[in-house]
């Protein structure tokens, strides 16, 4: 009997070294960060992936040094067995108890995708057809289509979505894209409209949307856009043409081959502003975020044309005369694509 007792005792103790070492050895592991000179890694996780090729993955690349420490780490974590599918980012510093909180949090390796200021839709759309890392749902679509596809049917798709760099994972849908893109666009613009100058000439955020638009065309040096914006709110508000070349060419669409010619500026299109008054009909490109709060927030001056200087700024002037004097001074003979118009100072009203 004593044997049995001394026997039965020295396995508890056994038992009991035998654990203290194991969560000595799991809590070591889970807490101590990877010791590698690789600074990260891309780590995919497919659907259906068991915990244990998970860590036997994670083992073979050299990320975690147990992987049965791992498995048992899971088991012991809270969530822990909610591991979900998706690309990570693994890095150097982290410990394996964190590369576990990143499955179970989904927090998947995010791609970037910029929108630049200016674009035209179609421009906008090739480059997210080019996308390698979204799933294309809309390549087939007109762009009235593509409107329809994320709910907003009946919509003119021009200057819809904001410009901005947005992340998502890969794999990530166009449509859901774009309806992001759709909604920040509506935010900022709701935004700005509360907090709008008064007695603009502006009756709806949407008109606000298509000047700024053409400002954000017409604006080479970021300082210059409540100016710019101040003069077209000024000829609006005295009945006068915009006179702005951006207008023109959208309103051209194809037939633009870079250079516009004055015939151009006589042929009648709803966006040729040298012909009409008011407003085009929609935006002409994607306006950022700082154009909108330009249109809105326009600078209070007596400015009624701008011509270009040739390197981005321009010239204001308050009256036809000064600003006939400037266009000698600055004004190249054939407007270029890239060409900063101004309202054509050889046309009165």
């Amino acid at each position: 009997m004593n044997l049995l007792f001394k026997l039965l005792g020295l396995t508890v103790l056994v038992l009991s070294i035998a654990i203290g070492w194991f969560w000595q050895s799991l809590n070591h592991f889970s807490t101590t960060p990877i010791n590698t000179s690789q600074s990260q890694w891309d780590f995919n996780i497919a659907q259906g992936t068991s915990v244990s090729h998970v860590a036997k993955s994670l083992a073979s690349q050299g990320i975690i040094s147990d992987a049965s420490l791992f498995v048992w780490m899971v088991k012991f974590e809270d969530g822990g067995k909610q591991i979900q599918a998706g690309e990570y980012v693994i890095l150097a510093h982290m410990t394996p108890k964190e590369i576990l909180a990143i499955f179970a949090k989904g927090k998947v390796k995010q791609y970037p995708f910029t929108i630049v200021e200016g674009w035209s839709f179609k421009q906008l759309m090739v480059a997210l057809n080019a996308s390698p890392h979204l799933t294309h749902k809309l390549k087939e679509k007109n762009l009235e289509d593509i409107m329809a596809s994320i709910g907003h049917a009946g919509e003119h798709y021009e200057g819809r979505f904001l410009p901005d760099t947005y992340h998502f994972p890969s794999g990530s849908s166009d449509i859901l894209f774009l309806k992001r893109a759709y909604d920040a666009m509506q935010t900022v613009l709701t935004q700005e409209w509360k907090t709008r100058k008064s007695h603009l000439p502006l009756e709806t955020p949407y008109d606000a949307l298509i000047l700024a638009s053409i400002v954000e065309k017409e604006t080479g040096v970021a300082a210059e856009r409540k100016q710019i914006a101040g003069v077209f709110i000024r000829r609006l508000q005295k009945k006068m043409r915009l006179q702005t070349d951006p207008t023109v060419i959208y309103g051209m669409g194809d037939e633009y081959d870079g250079n516009l010619r004055k015939k151009d500026l006589k042929k009648d299109t709803p966006y040729n502003t040298y012909r009409r008054r008011g407003l085009p009909p929609t935006p002409i490109a994607l306006p950022g975020a700082a154009a909108i709060n330009a249109v809105l927030n326009p600078l209070d001056e007596k400015t009624l044309y701008f011509v270009a200087k040739g390197d981005g700024s321009h010239y204001f002037s308050e009256t036809i005369e000064a600003h006939n004097k400037a266009v000698r001074k600055y004004q190249i003979r054939q407007r270029k694509a890239n060409y900063r118009s101004a309202p054509n100072s050889e046309q009165k009203e």
